[in-house]
């Protein structure tokens, strides 16, 4: 399979919600970047500079495994992520500015989003038609 790379929009998620509450005046910080969509990796990774830019704040550090072996990395708040109509909550984990930003497996979930091997992208899971659908397992 080659590289899948998505064009997707952040928003800081504390500044929305404080611009819907009426405690602050500017429109809410939001960048358009370009990500690696990496099915071996869980979470939603961002470089340094997108992460200064969204004005996010340091909230926890989390252990990772990466191809170089274990690491820790800093974990910030939430942003709203939007992905072709799409869109959900996700927390921040730091990459270095060298690599690339990555839409791990998590967030590919949650957007209900697979990737087309043949086709090389990211289509709408087609388990589902084409729509956004969450999963539930129960006995009532």
């Amino acid at each position: 399979m080659g590289k899948v790379i998505v064009k997707i929009k952040l928003t800081n998620l504390k500044d929305a919600f404080l611009k819907t509450a009426g405690a602050r005046k500017a429109k809410p910080r939001e960048i358009e970047v370009e990500a690696l969509v990496d099915t071996g990796a869980t979470r939603l990774y961002l470089k340094p500079t997108v992460i200064k830019k969204l004005g996010l704040e340091r909230t926890d550090t989390v252990r990772s495994q990466t191809t170089n072996g274990s690491d820790i990395r800093y974990k910030y708040e939430p942003v709203r992520l939007e992905l072709m109509g799409r869109h959900e909550n996700f927390d921040v984990v730091e990459v270095p500015e060298e690599a690339p930003n990555h839409l791990g497996q998590v967030p590919l979930e949650v957007l209900d989003f697979v990737v087309d091997s043949r086709g090389q992208n990211l289509v709408p899971n087609p388990a589902h038609g084409g729509e956004q659908m969450t999963e539930e397992y129960s006995e009532h």
